[in-house]
């Protein structure tokens, strides 16, 4: 099955990123362990079955570089936005839906409380 892929945009509409749609239990068990590196352009966006904190919840065993790791509620509001480091595991403080996993330049546009909207397009640059 080819890649899918999800276009999220700020509150103001404007595109941050692109990034791979990773909604199956095996995509969500490897993230992105064992990559070395992460370009600007690249991530995930995790859809999770359902909210919650503990079904959000990340390790980032095996992953060797930092991250910007994003929850979003069922509204696409931010709950909370880090940079993931690490051999860390990470929590948000209140129930999520999504996760965005990307480059650390992201955590310069994600606020708590502000709404993100996405797309998914065809996978076609």
């Amino acid at each position: 099955m080819p890649a899918r892929w999800v276009t999220v945009y700020n509150a103001e509409g404007r595109p941050l990123a692109r990034l791979r749609l990773c909604r199956s239990l095996a995509c969500r068990g490897r993230g992105l362990m064992f990559r070395r590196a992460l370009d600007e352009e690249d991530g995930l966006f995790f859809v999770f079955p359902r909210a919650g904190r503990w079904e959000t919840a990340i390790h980032m065993f095996f992953v060797f570089f930092p991250i910007a790791a994003i929850w979003l509620d069922e509204e696409g509001r931010i709950v909370h936005a880090v940079e993931a480091r690490p051999f860390r595991v990470y929590l948000p403080p209140r129930p999520a839906r999504y996760l965005i996993e990307g480059s650390i330049r992201l955590l310069r546009e994600a606020h708590v409380g502000e709404v993100w909207t996405w797309r998914e397009d065809n996978g076609a640059s």
